[in-house]
């Protein structure tokens, strides 16, 4: 009785050890990356793990801190690493760019766990009611209408209108040209009540923001495949992942349950219906449950 009763304890001092490592997870600063934050959070707690929490980082700072060990766990976007961080500017495909990504990101001692269906990359919208009654459905549709000498006004952010791989280059793709007078520069929090309100016809927005259902926007369809992949993933120390496997299992269940349509409505709770991001996080886990 004496043996069994110490090798239990052993098991579960061991085990004990194991939970008592403080995960760190890390978030960028928006309010995607703050629900993922506070989800992930939520997840390994539930699981046993002690967590500290590190959310609203810059992007480039967040990395930094992953590759240096001072953060265990976050989510990252495969389109951002293959770009930022790799340099990588050859147009690759969603499937392609999520291998090389994790290839890379391998050496680095980064592991990429399971993409998510969730795609948060840049997007032209348009009012729904407006592309319907004009059939535009696509980028296409819409670099014809422009053609045949239809205006439709658009609002974009500073960046994506100066980037290399921005406005200029989308208009090149697709054979048509946004006149100056009908291009509008703005910060991108206010692309989407412009176009809500008929300031402006075309906005550039990004795919998983809630404002899109939100508003009735509808985005319209990258037929050639421009705009690069940027599926959200969990990406994990290598060395925590290592010690820890139930981390991995416990995200790739999470990532499996998101796509764009689940993130905008997440987004929408807290952009449109000022929910809080923690308890967003908490309701989206108990609805599937994970916890």
């Amino acid at each position: 009785m004496y043996k069994f009763t110490t090798l239990l304890a052993g098991a579960m001092l061991i085990a004990g050890a194991a939970q008592a490592q403080t995960i760190v997870v890390g978030g960028k600063n928006f309010t995607e990356q703050q629900i993922m934050t506070a989800m992930t959070q939520q997840l390994l707690e539930d699981r046993g793990f002690s967590v500290d929490a590190r959310g609203g980082m810059g992007s480039a700072v967040v990395r930094q801190a992953m590759e240096n060990g001072q953060v265990d766990v976050y989510w990252e976007y495969t389109g951002t690493s293959l770009i930022v961080y790799n340099n990588i500017e050859e147009s690759l495909g969603p499937d392609e760019t999520y291998e090389t990504v994790k290839e890379l990101d391998a050496e680095k001692g980064i592991v990429w766990l399971d993409p998510s269906d969730a795609n948060n990359t840049y997007a032209l919208a348009m009012r729904a009611a407006d592309a319907e009654e004009r059939g535009i459905e696509t980028i296409s549709d819409l670099a014809a209408k422009l053609n045949e000498g239809v205006r439709l006004p658009l609002a974009s952010n500073a960046e994506f209108y100066a980037r290399a791989d921005g406005l200029g280059p989308l208009q090149e793709t697709y054979g048509f040209e946004f006149p100056r007078a009908d291009i509008r520069r703005m910060d991108t929090g206010l692309v989407y009540p412009a176009l809500r309100d008929g300031r402006v016809d075309v906005g550039v927005v990004f795919a998983t923001d809630g404002r899109i259902p939100a508003f009735d926007l509808v985005t319209l369809e990258d037929d050639e495949g421009y705009f690069p992949a940027y599926a959200l993933a969990p990406v994990v120390r290598a060395e925590i992942l290592e010690a820890h496997h139930e981390i991995g299992e416990a995200l790739n269940d999470l990532s499996a349950r998101l796509d764009d349509e689940t993130m905008a409505r997440l987004n929408a709770r807290v952009d449109v219906e000022r929910v809080s991001i923690e308890d967003v996080a908490a309701e989206f886990l108990a609805e599937e449950g994970m916890v």
